[in-house]
Order: structure tokens, then C-alpha cells, then sequence
């Protein structure tokens, strides 16, 4: 998953890479014997921070389907030089598309190219640029 992000989107890794597992993370997520594997990425146009943390646990449970309109944390959005060229990037390296590419002009905003997607976990994802 830290690849795609990477090659989609521009994300640089935040090393040490995490390993983790011990009682202080069973009392911290409350899963007997859990263990967590991952990294964290920086996000475009920043050298420090803020990162996208990319984690795995072990054990894991099937997720439940997201919506793309179900309340609470919904998607991530990257703003971006080219909304197409981002999306084929995206499709080739296993993120599928939700709907289509869509152009809007926004009175006083500017245009708002614009498109969902999803991550190859299922994840959604705003890919947009507004340009005035």
C-alpha cells in the first residue's frame, strides 16, 4: 500500500520503517497480541510532516465496505498538476476509479477538475485541481 501512495501520488518514506508488538501495544489498542508493521509517508510538497501512516496489524479483520458517503473519516484528497495523468497512474497501479473524471466551473472559485477514487484496499481518494 506505501508503494501506491508513493508512485501515485509522490509520497516519500519517513524512515525507521515501524515493527511494533509488545504488551504496551495490546493496552494501547486493546487486541491481545497485535502486532503492527508500516511506515509513514510525507505527503507532496512537504519535507517533514505531515505523513500518511500506512500501517498493517496483525491479527486483521475483513473490513466492513466503505461508502463514499458514510459519516465519519471518508476519503483523503491530493490536490494535483493533472487530474488525468494521476488517474491513469493510479488504474495502472491497481486503484480503480469510482465515477468519472468530472469539470466543474465554480462561480468566484475557478474550475474544479475533479474525481474519486479508491486505493487497491478499497480506500477513497479525491484526486483535484482548481484552476481559476
Amino acid at each position: 500500500m506505501a508503494q501506491f501512495y508513493m508512485d501515485v501520488f509522490d509520497c516519500k518514506p519517513q524512515y525507521p520503517k515501524r515493527d511494533l508488538e509488545g504488551e504496551w501495544l495490546d493496552k494501547l489498542t486493546n487486541i491481545e497480541k497485535t502486532k503492527i508493521k508500516g511506515i509513514h509517508l510525507i505527503l507532496p510538497g512537504y519535507e517533514d510532516g505531515p505523513t500518511l501512516e500506512i500501517f498493517q496489524y496483525e491479527p486483521a479483520i475483513p473490513q466492513v465496505k466503505a461508502q463514499i458517503n458514510a459519516q465519519g473519516f471518508g476519503h483523503i484528497a491530493f490536490h494535483v498538476d493533472d487530474v488525468v495523468q494521476v488517474v491513469e497512474k493510479l488504474i495502472n497501479c491497481g486503484g480503480t476509479l469510482l465515477g468519472e473524471v468530472v469539470h466543474k466551473e465554480l462561480k468566484g472559485v475557478g474550475l474544479l477538475t475533479v474525481a474519486y477514487a479508491k486505493d487497491p484496499e478499497g480506500n477513497y481518494i479525491e484526486i483535484q485541481n482548481w484552476s481559476k
